[in-house]
């Protein structure tokens, strides 16, 4: 260790080496942790080809902050050697407290494995329901759902919790052995990825269809039919249904968080509710010390996570109970409940479209050269007619948060072009891998009229996507002719 480094005597890990995310957040926030190490793929493809990420997780239970992910970077580079155990052997199948005498200064040290899913499971018992969810699955109007772990951890969670604890039957559950490459798909709960779920509800035989990504933070929802619940919508039905949920009646709702990319479909349920909206740079490491500090209760992203201030970390699981809890309380589907919702608030038409694996350097300049057209004062005020579809330019920028916090200032977290008629275009680069890049457009437009709700989105928004082919030169300039992925 270096000087002033902390010495670790106890370490808490999951049987099988096995823990959720938000389990993970749960764990160190109940046991009073100095942190968490979790060693995942997340929603990336993995196996001896694939991704291998570790996350960081700090005292609160959510992701480490840049100053610490800084700090921890730094260190690095001052070290000069490191010891390991080979021959230390923990049998990570069997319960209970294992000791081991590494000699330091802990005599001796303790491995201690764990249920992954006890301590997760009483605090869901805590927030939700379950009577109610169970009468949703077991009773005589009882709903068929499908939930799809992907091959993730997720599957130990979900027998344990929607098929043990709440009576889902066994087969509801598909795609719940954890495997090491995930069965050769990327465990994205998205769409693309997701196709056996997604067929399995276009069939018509199951009311309520869910999906997790392989550390089980992400999730999708799909109604009968293989109804699409976009995550940005999903948020904010969230949001406008938390009265169902016996954890926001007894603690209330102080503010709402989303990622500047997330549609303002939040922002609309917060008016009426007269609660806060804080929009941050995308990264659940922002939400954590709004919710620290009382200021937010329910957060979300467009990309497939959603959580509130029961952890720090967005939860899959918990959003799913949530949308049960939902759907037990107003005894509608998913999609009524969805098209009520639009008729209420109005319906944010919402795509992200993705061009993955480019050449950083590439990605790098056209971010470069867009950001310098769009912030340039000529841009300000220009019309782009499209069809019989003419959208003026409101405001540019470069998107920039202070955290109300501690005054922290992050800049460069995208580029946002807003036009008069409130829809939006921005463009973003991912940080997800630092192999290749990842540059991400979202298109956004907003549609108050009901007889207008049922169309598809990507027709709704091709306007917006041809403006935005058109100043970024994306196509030309990488030689692709269309994105990755479609969301």
């Amino acid at each position: 260790m270096t000087s002033g480094g902390v010495l670790i005597g106890r370490l808490v890990i999951g049987q099988n080496g096995i823990l959720s995310t938000p389990a993970v957040s749960c764990i160190i926030r109940k046991i009073k942790a100095a942190g968490g190490i979790i060693l995942t793929a997340s929603h990336s493809p993995g196996g001896p080809g694939g991704e291998f990420g570790v996350k960081f997780e700090v005292a609160n239970g959510g992701p480490a902050p840049d100053m610490v992910s800084d700090k921890i970077y730094q260190i690095s580079k001052t070290l000069e050697e490191y010891a390991i155990c080979p021959d230390l052997r923990v049998d990570l199948s069997r319960l209970g407290r294992q000791e081991f005498d590494l000699e330091n200064k802990f005599k001796p040290f303790r491995v201690e494995i764990v249920d992954s899913v006890d301590i997760y499971l009483s605090l869901l018992r805590s927030i939700f329901d379950f009577n109610a969810i169970r009468s949703l699955l077991t009773g005589p109007n009882q709903i068929k759902i499908r939930i799809d772990a992907m091959n993730g951890v997720m599957g130990p969670y979900v027998r344990r919790i929607l098929c043990d604890e709440l009576g889902a039957p066994a087969n509801s559950a598909i795609n719940c052995i954890p495997l090491e490459d995930f069965g050769g798909q990327p465990p994205d709960p998205n769409l693309t990825y997701a196709t056996a779920l997604l067929e399995a509800m276009r069939g018509g035989e199951y009311g309520f269809g869910a999906a997790f990504d392989a550390d089980g933070d992400r999730y999708m929802i799909l109604g009968q039919n293989g109804f699409f619940v976009n995550p940005s919508d999903s948020l904010a039905i969230i949001a406008a249904n938390l009265s169902c949920i016996p954890y926001f009646c007894q603690m209330g709702v102080r503010g709402f968080g989303r990622s500047m990319p997330t549609s303002t479909a939040l922002d609309k349920v917060a008016k009426v509710m007269k609660v806060p909206v804080y929009e941050t740079p995308a990264g659940w490491r922002y939400f954590s010390n709004l919710m620290d500090s009382g200021r937010c209760s329910l957060c979300g992203e467009e990309s497939f996570g959603t959580g509130s201030d029961h952890l720090r970390e967005k939860d899959g699981l918990w959003a799913v109970l949530v949308w049960l809890s939902i759907l037990a309380a107003r005894k509608q589907s998913v999609e009524e409940i969805v098209r009520d919702h639009w008729a209420k608030f109005g319906r944010h038409y919402y795509c992200r479209f993705d061009y993955e694996a480019l050449e950083p350097r590439t990605a790098y300049f056209i971010m470069r050269d867009l950001e310098a057209l769009i912030t340039d004062k000529s841009f300000s005020h220009q019309q782009f007619a499209v069809g019989n579809n003419i959208y003026s330019v409101e405001r540019t920028d470069s998107f920039e948060y202070i955290d109300p916090v501690d005054g922290t200032v992050t800049k460069r977290q995208g580029l946002r072009i807003i036009f008069s008629d409130a829809s939006r275009l921005i463009f973003r680069m991912s940080a997800s891998s630092h192999v290749r890049a990842t540059l991400r457009i979202y298109a956004e437009s907003y549609e108050k009229d009901p007889s207008q709700h049922n169309k598809e989105p990507q027709a709704v928004l091709s306007p917006l996507i041809a403006i935005a082919l058109k100043i970024s030169q994306i196509h030309e300039r990488t030689g692709r002719k269309g994105p990755t992925v479609i969301t």
